[in-house]
């Protein structure tokens, strides 16, 4: 079965909550982000049951219209869903790109337990990395803040990936600890435990890291030239990519 209803099916199809589920999935997505927030509506979309197992994508063409995005974007969207499992992509006539997720993933007690706790640490870190990044723009900056930041972007940027989970810490800590408060630095060091331990258990995906070093990269430059609405925004955005990602590929 391929799931693109147009307009007047989903206005006959019987079932409304599956219709507002496949208005929703296939809704455009936001221009920031737009690589994280389209494997977040397709991820949770298999996780939901609004695509289920056996069920063929439509064809990319159409995919990347209702969504808004680039055929390139969807592309490494399909991508990580694939190196995540949740599809694959079949050859030959009948050939294209499948569900291969359970209908319904089983909720265990410990489920239930988890959303409240993913929710929270992703909550915690919108709220406290954006300020600690404006509040890092407004300082006057030593020299060796200055090297300590260039030196942790680098790192980040460059490192292999058996350490880069570290080295964007190290980065988000720099940033943090830029402000010059001691308790702005330790609210971001709980978010970032928080967050290790989330991002441990999702794929590690070479657009979002890409994607990253350039928000990394945008982040510290505001900083850097004390621009903090600037620095803010940057931040913001950044959190919000990841949170899309976790949010897809956990709930």
């Amino acid at each position: 079965m391929t799931l693109l209803p147009n307009d007047d099916e989903l206005s006959t199809r019987e079932g409304g909550v599956e219709e507002l589920w496949a208005r929703s999935v296939f809704a455009p997505v936001p221009v920031r982000n737009a690589f994280e927030v389209t494997v977040e509506r397709l991820a949770q979309s298999i996780r939901l049951g609004v695509l289920v197992d056996g069920d063929q994508l439509p064809p990319e063409r159409d995919l990347a219209d209702r969504f808004g995005v680039s055929r390139v974007t969807l592309r490494e969207a399909i991508r990580a869903l694939r190196d995540a499992g949740l599809v694959e992509s079949r050859r030959g006539r009948g050939g294209g790109t499948f569900v291969v997720a359970p209908v319904v993933r089983v909720a265990h007690r410990s489920s239930f337990d988890e959303l409240p706790a993913l929710d929270d640490a992703l909550d915690l870190r919108r709220v406290v990395e954006p300020g600690a990044a404006a509040l890092a723009a407004t300082r006057t900056l030593t020299a060796a803040d200055r090297a300590t930041l260039h030196n942790c972007l680098r790192e980040a940027s460059t490192c292999p990936s058996s350490v880069r989970r570290l080295a964007d810490s190290r980065l988000h800590m720099a940033i943090a600890a830029a402000g010059g408060s001691a308790s702005v630095t330790a609210a971001v060091a709980d978010a970032q435990l928080r967050l290790d331990s989330l991002l441990r258990s999702i794929p590690v995906i070479a657009a979002n890291i890409a994607h990253s070093d350039i928000q990394h990269e945008e982040i510290v430059a505001a900083i850097l030239s004390g621009q903090p609405d600037r620095a803010r925004i940057a931040m913001e955005e950044h959190v919000d990519g990841t949170a899309a990602l976790l949010r897809g590929f956990l709930r």
